[in-house]
């Protein structure tokens, strides 16, 4: 099973539902990630603002911090590797590797107050 950390800029939270405008690609991102999690896949998501230790404890992550600043965030490694700089994962890239529908993962438009029932 595959392994997947992102390295987000600092955010004040990681939904994109906070401050004067709602960023879609954050909430896209923030979906996907949970709908993983939910799965019980490896997946871990990490804040410069909250967890700075952990940009400085990744070798590679401080190195690119270090060479190209924080405009390279978020960074996303899988299996350890670094696969993406500067952009989060589209959906396809998260079924890929995890092996999932991408219809898994998406945000969905609830109809009634049953489906949302179904789906824990």
């Amino acid at each position: 099973m595959n392994n997947v950390q992102i390295f987000d800029p600092a955010l004040c939270c990681p939904t994109g539902v906070c401050g004067p405008s709602v960023n879609p690609e954050l909430t896209r991102v923030a979906t996907a990630i949970f709908r993983l999690e939910k799965k019980g896949f490896d997946i871990q998501r990490f804040n410069l603002s909250n967890e700075p230790a952990k940009f400085i404890e990744n070798v590679q992550i401080n190195k690119i911090l270090h060479e190209k600043g924080p405009d390279s965030l978020p960074i996303t490694l899988v299996n350890g590797e670094v696969v993406m700089i500067g952009e989060y994962p589209s959906n396809e890239q998260f079924a890929t590797w995890f092996d999932v529908r991408i219809e898994d993962i998406k945000e969905r438009k609830v109809e009634s107050k049953l489906e949302l029932l179904r789906e824990k």
